[in-house]
């Protein structure tokens, strides 16, 4: 069994961030951080940088540990990264937070009676929750349209 890889993504690529997340994986974004701190997080925590910066991968920590992305648009961007690393976009979709990254935990229904509204109370059986935020999570309407659209992308069309 193969580990996952563990990305750290610069500011210019926050849409992809939350794309992998959602995905599943595991992605460090911090917007406002500086190339310098990033290349060093990356070092420290064994994560590969996805980048379009090319002043970022000249610096030599990140020279054998970045990943360019080339594309222009998120859906390109989730379309290279998925492939490069082979990402399987079933295998662990929606199972961590997109604001902060955490793993999700499944949470008992009476614990989020009043934290979430009436009507999802009364129609959703399952519900997650981000340890770290806080966050709930359930299987809403653009669940179905997130998914159609992570099929489309990833088909290439």
């Amino acid at each position: 069994m193969t580990t996952a890889p563990r990305f750290i993504v610069d500011g210019m690529l926050g849409k992809l961030a939350t794309w992998l997340r959602i995905l599943g994986c595991d992605v460090e974004y911090f917007p406002d951080l500086p190339d310098a701190e990033i290349v060093e997080r990356a070092s420290q925590t064994g994560r590969i940088i996805l980048t379009r910066d090319t002043l970022l991968i000249r610096r030599r920590k990140a020279r054998d540990n970045h990943f360019f992305v080339a594309g222009d648009g998120w859906r390109d961007q989730l379309r290279q990264v998925v492939e490069a690393f082979g990402i399987d976009p079933a295998g662990r979709l929606f199972t961590r937070c997109v604001r902060c990254n955490a793993p999700l935990a499944t949470i008992d229904k009476p614990l989020v009676a009043g934290r979430v509204p009436p009507y999802v109370y009364e129609t959703q059986e399952a519900f997650s929750a981000c340890p770290s935020c806080g966050r709930l999570y359930w299987k809403a309407t653009h669940r179905g349209e997130m998914e159609r659209q992570l099929r489309e992308i990833l088909s290439g069309r």
